[in-house]
């Protein structure tokens, strides 16, 4: 079986790259390494998969693509993940995460490709949910262009399956953590504290530190992915723990790390825009895909930490 990767350098689509070759499936990965990085690759190049350098807003490029491979399934992962980018320029936002995503659906649709498995958002979808874990059906309140355009993802991979028949699912990330993680996304503080903890530096909590996010690790994002491309189950899922997690707590847990005993953060003033609370209810992802979390945070932050350079063996 066949599958492509559309970001597959990437934090979350390496890791799923990885997953794929381990279950000796053909992996063709897609990704223009604005972000991504060649060398999350390593294994699984050296294991047969391939790697096409490719633009996702490069529509002819991707189909012809797509049409040499003729993949049974596709996880679009790739996108413009700096929410602060998005603000700044809303416009390249959406050349990416929307026209690139029409774009991945038109060419996997060509290629008569089975099933698309699209990478959405929890929490910059629901913005300030009223209900917190948050359903699918809450209102969808975005607070940025990001939101916004994987929104609007969302609605074309729905478009696709009415208009063509293209079989198609958008998860909806909580704040994804683990190995190869960037610091620019959603879960990045968990990045950025494990840099501050393996090099002793200071971390800095924003605001009171008293806003909370659902913490996923990434080898259960994974998890969701694989067995979200088996079945046929449509529309919008979330994945997440369900658990809150505030800032100040999560510095608790960084310090039953080893080393962790002087990881004293330091306050900045909050920043304007920032969601108070985000934690998503996952029961339609245990109900549809029979999915749920495996690893509990202080299991997944050892894990995240092992994988740092210079940092101290956990505990």
């Amino acid at each position: 079986m066949t599958a492509i990767v559309t970001g597959g350098a990437g934090f979350i689509g390496s890791n799923l790259v990885d997953a794929l070759i381990e279950r000796g499936e053909d992996v063709v990965v897609v990704d223009d390494l604005s972000t991504g990085r060649r060398a999350n690759l390593d294994g699984a190049l050296a294991q047969g998969a391939t790697l096409h350098e490719l633009d996702v807003c490069d529509a002819p490029a991707l189909r012809e693509l797509f049409e040499q491979v003729r993949p049974e399934r596709v996880f679009h992962l790739a996108a413009q993940i700096d929410v602060r980018r998005s603000v700044s320029d809303p416009a390249a936002d959406a050349r990416v995460n929307v026209e690139g995503t029409i774009n991945v659906l038109a060419a996997a649709q060509a290629a008569g490709a089975r099933r698309v498995v699209y990478s959405a958002t929890g929490g910059a979808v629901y913005g300030e949910a009223e209900q917190v874990p948050t359903p699918e059906d809450a209102p969808a309140q975005p607070l940025a262009p990001y939101g916004m355009g994987k929104l609007s993802g969302e609605g074309y991979c729905a478009l696709f399956t009415r208009l063509h028949g293209l079989s198609t699912v958008a998860l909806r990330y909580a704040n994804v953590y683990g190995p190869r993680q960037d610091p620019l996304g959603e879960g990045g503080v968990i990045a950025i504290f494990c840099g501050c903890l393996a090099e002793s530096r200071t971390p800095t909590i924003y605001g009171d530190g008293e806003q909370t996010r659902d913490y996923t690790y990434v080898g259960d994002i994974v998890a969701a992915n694989l067995r979200a491309a088996e079945l046929d189950v449509g529309g919008s899922i979330n994945i997440g723990t369900g658990v809150e997690t505030s800032v100040l707590a999560l510095v608790e847990a960084f310090r039953t790390l080893e080393g962790g005993e002087r990881f004293e953060p330091v306050h900045a003033p909050a920043r304007q825009g920032e969601v108070l609370r985000s934690c998503l209810d996952a029961a339609r992802a245990r109900e549809l895909l029979g999915w749920e979390p495996q690893v509990e945070l202080a299991e997944g932050l050892r894990r995240t930490l092992a994988t740092v350079s210079g940092a101290p063996t956990a505990r």
